[in-house]
């Protein structure tokens, strides 16, 4: 795989779909959680969300529950969690894990294209994020608590 449109992930009915259909588009990927100390980044990236959709932006949004045991509910609960408390607009994948031998392949992807400090490969915890391009190359990946809001320059620049 040499793009992140190379990739097919599951829905949260899971149903397979390909990130081809996401070609084009400037991709913020997150690997997020309803019960942690960054959950309220919920409403900054909807921000983003909201204020770049239009211009080839999206949010693709993979509940994990391998840190802390931080999003324990099944699909309907995280969607009506993120619905009613953050009136969430942007997809949300199936839950995921993005470490260890059960990690997506979308995730050893990104974490292949874009190590974290001093090049460790593993996310450290909920929230973390990777930017992608147009082509679907990863670009930048940030740290879980980097917000949303600082990251606008960098989308900018990919739109």
């Amino acid at each position: 795989m040499t793009a992140v449109t190379d990739f097919a992930v599951k829905l949260p009915d899971g149903a397979e779909q390909k990130l081809a259909g996401y070609a084009g588009k400037v991709l913020l990927i997150v690997n997020v959680a309803s019960k942690c100390g960054f959950t309220p980044q919920y409403s900054g990236l909807e921000a983003l969300y909201r204020k770049y959709r239009d211009r080839g932006f999206e949010i693709l949004a993979f509940p994990c529950n391998q840190f802390g045991a931080q999003e324990p509910g099944n699909a309907e609960e995280i969607k009506n969690f993120c619905s009613l408390t953050y009136d969430v607009t942007f997809p949300l994948f199936a839950k995921i894990e993005v470490n260890g031998a059960g990690a997506d392949p979308l995730y050893d992807y990104l974490k292949a294209a874009r190590p974290g400090v001093m090049g460790t490969k593993a996310i450290k915890w909920n929230f973390t994020k990777f930017l992608v391009d147009r082509a679907g190359n990863p670009v930048k990946r940030y740290a879980p608590n980097d917000t949303p809001e600082s990251l606008e320059k960098d989308i900018e620049k990919l739109l």
